[in-house]
């Protein structure tokens, strides 16, 4: 009885010694502090742009202008840790990085661990965009026209909307989509790999390019190609020229995961 009394009050004393640290993570998770930035560069319409992120969201916008305004919000659960995260932009005329440095996340202890960047840029729809990297969160690239636009994502989501450039998309695991609201002629391809994880594309009727869809572990389902393939689920990959080809080329592929290629009105 008096071993198991002794137990009774270790517990105690180790819950009361727990409690003040998880009643702190509770309190801080209601709370969340901000912080924002923002900035317009001067560069130039060829000027090449790389960007780098952790956690978050990074979202650019190909424009008719000739800078680069860049807004982001810093967003954290204590203030020590949101001075933690910064933001180095170096810009100049023809070249521009944007990286993100996140303090280090304890593993095993309750420090607070939080930390998350959420960007959207606007730049020149003709610059190279050569680069942007994210961890976790969303990517969301529009109206490029560049000589390249390449992203690789580990976790999360992609999406590509009216890029008309050599497109590189790269994803670890979540959910990749493209899309285009209309098409236009010329040399542009799209290359997007997913290693695990669905993959969507939806093109107008009037689309005209060699689409590549092909997975090893999962299904492919296209409005577009030969008869047998149209609206299959039962197909693991699918080569075809749509109405003709042209110069144009898109290539999913996916590992692990189902692509869908959606047929559009222009």
């Amino acid at each position: 009885m008096r071993s198991a009394a002794l137990n009774k009050q270790c517990v105690r004393l180790i819950l009361a010694a727990l409690f003040p640290a998880l009643a702190g993570c509770g309190a801080a998770g209601h709370r969340i502090l901000e912080e924002k930035f923002e900035q317009t560069y001067s560069i130039e319409p060829t000027a090449t742009v790389a960007i780098k992120n952790g956690d978050g969201a990074v979202f650019v916008y190909g424009s008719n202008v000739n800078e680069m305004r860049v807004e982001a919000i810093k967003r954290a659960y204590t203030r020590d840790r949101l001075k933690q995260i910064k933001i180095n932009v170096s810009a100049q005329p023809d070249s521009v990085s944007i990286e993100t440095n996140f303090p280090g996340k304890p593993r095993w202890s309750f420090s607070d661990r939080s930390g998350t960047v959420d960007y959207i840029i606007v730049i020149p729809a003709s610059v190279n965009l050569s680069r942007i990297d994210l961890a976790n969160g969303e990517i969301s690239v529009e109206g490029m026209r560049g000589p390249t636009v390449r992203t690789r994502l580990e976790r999360g989501q992609i999406f590509a909307r009216n890029c008309f450039s050599r497109i590189e998309l790269t994803m670890g695991s979540g959910t990749l989509t493209l899309a285009y609201d209309w098409w236009e002629p010329g040399r542009f391809s799209i290359q997007a790999n997913v290693e695990r994880g669905n993959a969507w594309a939806f093109l107008p009727s009037d689309a005209v390019c060699h689409l590549v869809a092909e997975t090893n572990d999962g299904k492919v389902a296209s409005d577009f190609g030969q008869t047998e393939e149209r609206g299959t689920n039962e197909v693991a990959k699918i080569d075809t020229l749509i109405n003709g080809g042209g110069e144009s080329a898109i290539t999913i592929r996916a590992n692990e995961g189902n692509i869908k290629i959606v047929e559009a009105s222009p």
